[in-house]
C-alpha cells in the first residue's frame, strides 16, 4: 500500500538555509513547508499534517529545543530532526533526550538528511497502513454474505459486481434490516479502494451538532471542548471509501456542505480556514422515503441528484419469501458454530412459521430469532417453539393500515394476509389443523389445500 506523504516542516531562521533544504527534499520527490520561526511552525502544525520537522536549534523566539519539548508533549508521534552549526555532545545528548530522532551539525551531507527523512518517511507509512489495518481488522465484507436466491437478489449481486469497481458514487435505499450496510461493504470489498480504509458513519447516531466535526474534523478552540486540532473521517478514509449510512438524518446546513465537499472533496475543518482536499469514494444509505423527504423540504434535491449516480433498492424480506428458509439455514449454520450446537435442521413446522411471519424488522429481525431459537433448541432440529411467538409483531402489523408495495401485485399481497391470518390461527390453537379451520370457519379440508397452495405444508407430510 503506498500511501501518499504529507509534506516536511522545515524550520530555520536563514533564508538560503530553508531553500537548500527545500531543494534538497524536492529533488528526492518529497515536499516541503518552509517557515523561519519555531512559533510561526506552531501555527502550520495545528493546521496542516506533517509527516516530520526538521529545525534549526537555534531560531529568533522560541528556539529549536523549545519547540522540539513542545511537540514531544503535544504531538509525540511526530519525529523532529534537528540541526545545528554549534555541535557538541552535550547539546546533541539533550536532544535526543527531549525526543529527537537525530541530531545533525551544520555543514552536513545531502544523504546524511536524507537517510533520515527516508527513515521518517518510512515510519509513517508504517504507522498509517498499521492503522488501516486495525480499522479493517472488525471487518470481513463479501459479496457471499449477500445472501439469497430470489431474482432481485441475484441481479443485485450482479450490480454490486459491475459498479464496485469504478468510483461512482452509489445511494443505498431500503428499510431497516435489509442489509444496507452489507452492500456498501461489499462494495468497498470489491473496489480498487480495498486495501485503503473503509469508513463508517451513522449520521442518526451522532447528534447534530458533532456530527460536521465526526465528518470535518475540527481546529483547536472551535469550541467548548475543543482543546485540539482533529482530522474528520473523511482524512481518515482518504484515499479510500466513507459510507454515510442514514443521510436523510443529516440537517441541512450540513447537507450543504457535503454538497460543496461532492463537488471536488474540497473542505474546511470547524473552526477553520484553509482549504484541505481528499480523495475518497462516497457511499450513503437511508431507510426513508427520500421522495418524500425531499417535497417535505427535509433534503435537498440537489444533493440527491449528486449522491444518486447508481442508486441500488434492497427489496424488505416479505417480498423475497423464497429466501426466507435460504436465510433461515444460513443463520442457522453460522450461530451452529459459534455456540457448538447440535441442531442440524430447521422443522417443517418451524419453516411454516417462518414463512407465515411478515417480518417487519427484515433480516435483522429473522437473524435474532434464529439465533434465540437455537439457544433454546434441545433437539436436533429447530422448532416452532423455539421461535419467537412474534405477538408484538403481528400487533404491531394488525395496527397499521393494509399496504401494497409497489412491487406487489394484489395476488401477492391476498396470499400474504391469508397466510399470516392462518399463521395467526395456528400459533392460537397449538398448531392443530382443526382447531385452527374452526377458528377459520372453514373446513379443514379447506384449509389443508389453502396451505398447500401457499407452500406452507407440503402434499406428503402430514400435519394435526
Amino acid at each position: 500500500m503506498n500511501l501518499p506523504l504529507p509534506p516536511v516542516l522545515v524550520v530555520d531562521d536563514e533564508k538560503n538555509m530553508r531553500r537548500s533544504l527545500e531543494t534538497v527534499l524536492s529533488d528526492e520527490g518529497y515536499s516541503a513547508r518552509l517557515v523561519e520561526s519555531a512559533e510561526e511552525a506552531m501555527e502550520c502544525l495545528a493546521r496542516e499534517e506533517f509527516f516530520m520537522v526538521i529545525t534549526d536549534a537555534r531560531l529568533g523566539g522560541m528556539s529549536g529545543y523549545d519547540l522540539l519539548k513542545k511537540l514531544h508533549g503535544q504531538k509525540p508521534d511526530l519525529p523532529v530532526l534537528m540541526l545545528t552549526a554549534y555541535a557538541t555532545t552535550k547539546l546533541g545528548v539533550e536532544a535526543i533526550k527531549a525526543g529527537a530522532v537525530d541530531y545533525l551539525s551544520k555543514p552536513f551531507a545531502p544523504e546524511e538528511l536524507l537517510h533520515a527523512v527516508a527513515r521518517c518517511a518510512e515510519r509513517y507509512r508504517l504507522l498509517r497502513e498499521n492503522a488501516a489495518l486495525r480499522s479493517r481488522a472488525d471487518q470481513a465484507f463479501s459479496i457471499e454474505q449477500i445472501v439469497g436466491e430470489s431474482a432481485r437478489m441475484r441481479e443485485l449481486r450482479k450490480l454490486i459486481q459491475t459498479v464496485a469497481q469504478t468510483d461512482a458514487r452509489v445511494l443505498i435505499l431500503g428499510e431497516s434490516g435489509t442489509g444496507k450496510e452489507l452492500v456498501a461493504g461489499a462494495l468497498h470489498a470489491l473496489s480498487q479502494r480495498k486495501d485503503q480504509n473503509y469508513v463508517r458513519i451513522n449520521c442518526a447516531a451522532i447528534p447534530e451538532t458533532l456530527l460536521e466535526s465526526e465528518l470535518f474534523g475540527h481546529e483547536r478552540g472551535a469550541f467548548t471542548g475543543a482543546v485540539r486540532q482533529k482530522s474528520g473521517r473523511v482524512e481518515e478514509a482518504n484515499g479510500g471509501t466513507i459510507f454515510l449510512d442514514e443521510i436523510a438524518d443529516m440537517s441541512k446546513p450540513l447537507q450543504a456542505k457535503l454538497l460543496r465537499f461532492l463537488e471536488d472533496g474540497s473542505f474546511t475543518r470547524v473552526g477553520g480556514t484553509q482549504e484541505l482536499r481528499v480523495n475518497v469514494r462516497l457511499l450513503a444509505a437511508t431507510n426513508r422515503d427520500i421522495a418524500a423527504a425531499i417535497k417535505e423540504g427535509q433534503f435537498r434535491e440537489d444533493l440527491y441528484h449528486r449522491l444518486n449516480v447508481v442508486q441500488m433498492n434492497l427489496p424488505p424480506l416479505r417480498e423475497r419469501e423464497e429466501d426466507v428458509v435460504v436465510l433461515a439455514t444460513h443463520f442457522l449454520k453460522l450461530f451452529q458454530t459459534s455456540m457448538n450446537k447440535n441442531v442440524r435442521a430447521i422443522s417443517r413446522a418451524a419453516r411454516q412459521k417462518l414463512l407465515a411471519h411478515h417480518w417487519p424488522g427484515n433480516i435483522r429481525e429473522l437473524r435474532n430469532a434464529i439465533e434465540r431459537a437455537l439457544i433454546l433448541e434441545k433437539t436436533g432440529e429447530l422448532q416452532p417453539s423455539s421461535l419467537p411467538d412474534f405477538q408484538v409483531e403481528a400487533r404491531l402489523q394488525r395496527g397499521q393500515a393494509l399496504q401494497v408495495s409497489p412491487d406487489e401485485s394484489l395476488i401477492d399481497a391476498l396470499a400474504r394476509i391469508e397466510r399470516e391470518l392462518i399463521t395467526e390461527a395456528l400459533d392460537q390453537s397449538n398448531a392443530s389443523l382443526s382447531r385452527a379451520a374452526e377458528r377459520l370457519r372453514v373446513t379443514r379440508h379447506a384449509l389443508r389445500y389453502r396451505m398447500q397452495r401457499l407452500n406452507m405444508v407440503s402434499d406428503t407430510a402430514p400435519l394435526e
